[in-house]
């Protein structure tokens, strides 16, 4: 909601009425991975493992879902316009095989214990 209250502000300080570009990527992602943590805990609902061990898969991608909006806010707010991939760091290198892990690794887990609970048991 945050984010839409930004994108509002930037829309209406610019003269064409546009949100800075990572302001607008930061709403939109936001909407977006609410949606995937509705479906991740409507899975986790089927789900056959212990809930220690469905707290450690979905916290995995709820927790870069936050890191990656957080950064586009702050690349929003920084006003930047060049993609944050120009320049190699910790972030767009290992930070980005961590999310692929986390997020992929998380769904993927979750994904198939829904699949053995309505499907293969």
């Amino acid at each position: 909601m945050i984010s839409g209250v930004l994108k509002y502000a930037g829309m209406m300080k610019n003269s064409q009425h546009r949100a800075p570009i990572y302001i607008d990527i930061a709403h939109r992602a936001a909407l977006l991975y609410s949606f995937a943590a509705l479906v991740m805990a409507a899975l986790l609902y089927f789900s056959p493992y212990s809930l220690t061990f469905q707290l450690v898969i979905t916290c995995g991608p709820l927790f870069f879902f936050a890191l990656s909006i957080a950064q586009y806010l702050k690349l929003g707010l920084q006003n930047r316009e060049t993609t944050q991939f120009s320049e190699r760091n910790f972030s767009t290198t290992w930070g980005m095989l961590l999310l692929v892990i986390a997020e992929i690794g998380g769904m993927g887990f979750i994904l198939w214990g829904f699949i053995t609970t309505q499907f293969i048991a």
